[in-house]
């Protein structure tokens, strides 16, 4: 769960994809970068729309359920930074597939990683 500022803008969303949105946030708030993060909301009957301008003077706070670091998909953290830095910010976006890390000329001889 994130909260941003007196509990008013809260999003629940799966620890995976809050690890990756906490990287990107927290990055580019350290280097004083303000932008707006949108996320679709349930109303009642119907689908709305949150979005909230993260600047370094409000409080955020990250919720997890689990405290297992999980292993991080760069791809997804890359896609996601370009969403932040466009004109309509940060915005939750599918997880992009991450590719297998190359092996090593090394790595191919041997078979040791």
């Amino acid at each position: 769960m994130l909260i941003y500022g007196t509990e008013t803008a809260t999003l629940v969303v799966d620890d995976r994809t809050l690890w990756h949105l906490k990287i990107v946030i927290l990055d580019k708030l350290r280097r004083g970068e303000s932008h707006t993060f949108t996320w679709t909301t349930s109303h009642g009957d119907r689908e709305g729309m949150d979005c909230v301008w993260l600047n370094s003077a409000t409080p955020l706070h990250f919720i997890f359920d689990d405290s297992t670091e999980i292993p991080l998909n760069w791809l997804w953290i890359e896609a996601l930074v370009r969403a932040a830095n466009s004109p309509t910010g940060l915005q939750i976006l599918p997880e992009v597939p991450a590719k297998p890390k190359p092996r090593s000329a090394h790595e191919e001889e041997t078979g040791v990683l």
